[in-house]
């Protein structure tokens, strides 16, 4: 049995635990704590997690289908060709996780922190973030056609070679955006955002 982690009562902890093909389907997960493990063709699918925290674990293959975590942390994590069609996070912390090859939509995303998390070339059509801090997060090449980035903090993101096609970004910070390496046709951006886009291309808006 895990065992009680004592900077926080009540919450078990598991560390340097190996878990493989594990059938998990619509589990709930409650206070609980995994360092440094690694889960492998697990299935997660329509699972629910609530203030369970993940930390340095590794996800190889694993099915995150429908699964909805709230206040659940992830930080420092590698999802490796995981599959999250329609899953939720909400005010989830992602800080440093970083995505290959996984399947990713559709995912909805509401509040929490996914700062410096990796979605390098992620396909990101059609996904959903609102509220979110995604500072220093890198979305190199990543396709976020039709996606929405609602009041998201991108500052310091890595944005080169971004497809933002006809997606939803008022609100967002896009101070890091440079729009001669950016797909942004259809794109629909606030007044004040369109200043500093116009701005960032050396132009002045004069009435």
């Amino acid at each position: 049995m895990p065992e009680q982690d004592p900077e926080q009562p009540g919450l078990e902890t598991v560390e340097d635990r190996t878990y493989r093909r594990e059938d998990w389907y619509a589990e709930e997960f409650t206070a609980r704590r995994f360092e440094r493990c690694e889960f492998h063709q697990v299935d997660l699918t329509e699972a629910v997690t609530r203030g369970v925290i993940f930390l340095d674990c590794v996800f190889g293959n694993v099915q995150f289908n429908a699964s909805r975590h709230t206040d659940s942390a992830f930080t420092g994590c590698v999802f490796k060709g995981c599959n999250l069609f329609d899953a939720e996070f909400t005010g989830c912390k992602l800080v440093g996780s970083r995505f290959q090859d996984c399947d990713l939509r559709p995912l909805r995303v509401t509040g929490g922190d996914w700062s410096f998390v990796g979605l390098s070339s992620a396909d990101l059509r059609g996904v959903t973030f609102q509220n979110v801090r995604m500072r220093e997060a890198d979305l190199t090449k990543a396709n976020c056609s039709g996606a929405v980035f609602a009041d998201v903090d991108l500052s310091g993101a890595e944005l080169q070679d971004i497809d933002l096609t006809r997606a939803e970004l008022r609100g967002s910070d896009l101070s890091s955006l440079d729009v001669t390496r950016a797909s942004l046709t259809g794109a629909i951006v606030s007044p004040e955002q369109a200043a500093v886009l116009v701005t960032s291309l050396g132009l002045h808006v004069r009435g």
